[in-house]
């Protein structure tokens, strides 16, 4: 399996929480894979994480959409489905999770990576792209964010408004990992949202969502929030040092 990351090169995470989201759930049920950069011109959905999955009469075929891929490796038998063994209010709670950080505070960290820190971002994104090019594609993805923040109600928020809203969600998510911390009494290793003793599907998107925002430098205020929050520094890095230990960790 190849995943197209949109990043070039090995051994480091991407400023995508998505990317990072599907190469944890890939780690997380041992399915090996190769990166590669990929293009968003070949991407099935035009946006990475993107992969390439061998298919025995057309050689291999392209997915699309994190959630789609995962979806699709479960349904494919490449993996079992994380939640598997979850009572009902445990499924709720992770689904719970998953939509607060995928449908609500994505939108407000694009907010502050396009918007407020859009050179930033632009110049680090489409760096191997030849400046004029640049600032035209940079405009297009400006515009396609405005107008989908938009719509979607994060525009209609004040800055302030948008960073408290923000400050709250993980302040929301720290307590929580601090109960589930709590449950494990010191022991070595990863503690998991569900307080099990493996990881669930919602742990990939949180996990993705915390190493993206500790080493994305055009969102500094989210790098200050959530480095304001130990435990969840913590459960992070536990999960790096188990599971991406080829991968440079934050500073």
């Amino acid at each position: 399996m190849t995943l197209y990351r949109g990043l070039p090169g090995t051994g480091v995470y991407s400023w995508s929480p998505f990317v990072v989201k599907l190469e944890a759930r890939l780690r997380f049920a041992g399915i090996p894979y190769r990166v590669d950069t990929g293009s968003l011109s070949a991407a099935p959905r035009g946006k990475v994480p993107y992969v390439s999955v061998p298919d025995g009469e057309k050689g291999s075929v392209l997915i699309g959409d994190s959630g789609v891929i995962i979806r699709k490796l479960v349904e494919g038998g490449w993996s079992r489905d994380l939640d598997d063994g979850l009572g009902g209010m445990e499924r709720v709670r992770g689904m719970g999770i998953r939509a607060l950080l995928e449908d609500k505070l994505y939108f407000l960290g694009m907010y502050e990576k396009w918007v407020l820190n859009y050179y930033t971002m632009r110049d680090t994104l489409l760096a191997a792209v030849p400046w004029p090019i640049r600032v035209l594609i940079g405009l297009r993805i400006y515009s396609k964010v405005k107008r989908t923040m938009q719509g979607q109600g994060t525009l209609l928020l004040s800055d302030e408004e948008i960073d408290e809203s923000r400050r709250k969600i993980w302040e929301t998510l720290n307590a929580a990992l601090v109960e589930s911390r709590s449950k494990y009494a010191g022991a070595e290793g990863p503690f998991w949202v569900s307080g099990g003793e493996a990881p669930t599907e919602v742990d990939a998107v949180l996990f993705g969502f915390i190493v993206s925002g500790l080493i994305c430098y055009a969102a500094p205020e989210t790098q200050k929030i959530i480095r304001s929050f130990p435990t969840l520094v913590d459960y992070a890095r536990r999960i790096h040092e188990r599971y991406f230990p080829d991968y440079a960790l934050w500073e």
